[in-house]
């Protein structure tokens, strides 16, 4: 039977292992795990789907719970990929957060995913890896 709920702390390696079972470990630090300590020891909403206890889903997010929700990472082990649990996922983090939009980067490999179940796509969204890479504008 597949629980869904709102949870504190997540151990790093049931992370991982979600994290490496869904392909989202294709796109995660998996080989580093105080890293992956640290994003959940920051995220203030974890959303889980567990089988029996077994971590097989998580929506991991950053928000203030009244303006902006960004999801940093939805993964649903594959083999129970397809079965809605995504979906719920979204859901449940939405709902904790129902006055704040929820905002997300979506995998490569998702990028489809996320119109079928109702979100829109936006095109203004940038990212900066390196402070480095910030260019001084002259006025």
């Amino acid at each position: 039977m597949i629980t869904y709920q709102v949870e504190e702390k997540i151990g790093t390696a049931e992370f991982i292992e979600v994290l490496l079972n869904s392909t989202l470990g294709e796109r995660r630090p998996v080989n580093e795990p105080d890293r992956i300590a640290g994003m959940l020891q920051h995220a203030n909403l974890i959303v889980t789907a567990r089988d029996n206890g077994k971590l097989i889903g998580i929506s991991r997010s950053l928000t203030d719970f009244v303006y902006c929700t960004y999801l940093s990472d939805l993964a649903v082990d594959e083999k129970y990929q397809k079965k809605g649990i995504g979906l719920e996922l979204i859901r449940m983090t939405k709902k904790n957060t129902a006055q704040a939009k929820l905002i997300l980067l979506a995998a490569p490999k998702a990028v489809g995913y996320y119109p079928k179940v109702g979100m829109t796509q936006w095109e203004q969204c940038y990212v900066l890896d390196d402070v480095e890479d910030l260019i001084l504008v002259k006025r």
